[in-house]
């Protein structure tokens, strides 16, 4: 009979996990429509085809050595057989000790599941240099991205790996980042300011006097339509990352994340809108679709402790911030067209922060520690690769192209081409 429950329960836990990574695979059309709609019509189909290259490249990166590297051995260097094997023990387990209750699921499920953080971590890259990048230069940065460098930080939070051999981020200073507000957003955020450091801003986007000029995307229905699927995405981000739901403690924690997780991303869109409204007299709705994301990103370090209420505040702080940071960056004449630096990095960082307000196991000092350690490693080492493709193939368009549009001038082809004047 407990062998029953057991395989009962492994299915019911595979089958979540599977299901909750393919709503977050289904987060990569979000980016896609997202960023298609915030960039000019004439760049628009390569922005699209780097979000399914990027995509398709972090699967295969991660298959070849970045789960190896982020958990270490891993399922691919034992072969398929390691799930049965790992099923064969369990069963075994239970008949000898009694079934305790604890779940296990298929390797091949759980490497399902973080393959898609993976292209998560890399579609904020994508948002963040769009209109003058490189096609090959980004792709080629997206394989160094997705089969080390976030690996390599995975492994030293969710992998539980000592950071060089020098400290553990769990055991020595109880870092939390309950889905990944550091480890996956915050992680994307400095690989794309690294690039747009290198890349520099667009043509016409800054005046010489300090001034900065609006750049409009082309399709503001599309955008909010990302911002949609994102935001339906975001529940099996943070609500996969439960692992578990064939028991009633893990089934109502599930529950209780999933409101979080909504809860929060309102706050965010409720507080963008109205700063957007006194700041600038009018209700920016790029402003409000970004307050949504920011909330998202806030609440995913601890969407399992909160009250709704508190989760509501975390998103709404974070929909504060975005508003500012976006500003202070066009300030800086640091140009990200999507507002993916100030949404994924500004806010990850807060919604690390954030954890030890409802999380006793957490502490301030452990998440500036753990939050310093991904930021100082992926920033350095995106800057590193940054520079040496730029000195290996280059990584801006010309001048001529830019102006152009990077759909012809990479892709040989437009989005809209019906709507062209020629």
């Amino acid at each position: 009979m407990e062998n029953q429950i057991f395989q009962l329960q492994y299915a019911m836990d595979t089958f979540y996990f599977l299901v909750m990574g393919a709503f977050v695979m289904w987060m990569a059309a979000g980016f896609a429509m997202l960023e298609a709609g915030l960039v000019r019509s004439k760049n628009t189909t390569e922005i699209l085809t780097k979000n399914v290259m990027l995509y398709a490249v972090a699967c295969i990166m991660y298959l070849v050595c970045g789960y190896q590297i982020m958990y270490g051995g891993g399922y691919f260097l034992e072969g398929i057989a390691g799930g049965d094997t790992l099923v064969a023990d369990a069963l075994k387990a239970s008949a000898e000790n009694g079934f305790d209750g604890d779940s296990v699921y298929s390797k091949a499920s759980d490497f399902f599941f973080q393959v898609v953080f993976v292209a998560t971590a890399m579609s904020i890259v994508s948002g963040a240099v769009a209109e003058r990048m490189k096609l090959w230069s980004f792709i080629l940065f997206a394989v160094v991205m997705t089969g080390i460098i976030y690996p390599m930080e995975g492994a030293w939070t969710w992998g539980g790996e000592s950071v060089f051999g020098l400290y553990s981020l769990g055991d020595d200073f109880g870092f939390s980042d309950f889905a990944g507000s550091g480890i996956v957003h915050m992680a994307g955020a400095m690989a794309a300011l690294a690039g747009v450091l290198v890349l520099g801003a667009r043509k016409g986007k800054y005046g010489p006097n300090g001034q900065v000029n609006a750049i409009p995307g082309a399709n503001l229905p599309m955008a909010t339509l990302g911002t949609f699927i994102l935001w339906m995405g975001w529940f099996g981000f943070n609500g996969g990352s439960v692992l578990k739901l064939g028991d009633i403690a893990n089934s109502n924690a599930v529950a209780m994340v999933f409101l979080n997780t909504n809860a929060a991303a309102a706050g965010g869109v409720v507080a963008a809108i109205v700063l957007a409204r006194i700041m600038f007299g009018k209700a920016d709705l790029t402003m409000a679709l970004n307050g949504a994301l920011a909330g998202l990103v806030a609440i995913t370090a601890g969407p399992d402790t909160p009250t709704p209420l508190v989760a509501t505040s975390i998103g709404a702080v974070g929909g504060l911030l975005v508003v500012f940071s976006i500003i202070t960056l066009d300030k800086l004449r640091i140009d990200d067209p999507v507002g993916a630096i100030s949404v994924h990095g500004v806010v990850g960082l807060w919604g690390l922060l954030a954890v030890p307000l409802t999380n006793d196991g957490a502490t301030f000092g452990g998440q500036i520690v753990g939050a310093l350690t991904i930021g100082i490693w992926v920033f350095c080492t995106s800057l590193v690769v940054w520079l040496a493709i730029k000195f290996l193939m280059g990584v801006r368009v010309s001048e001529e192209e830019e102006y152009e549009g990077v759909d012809l001038a990479e892709c040989g082809m437009e989005a809209y081409p019906e709507f062209t004047g020629k």
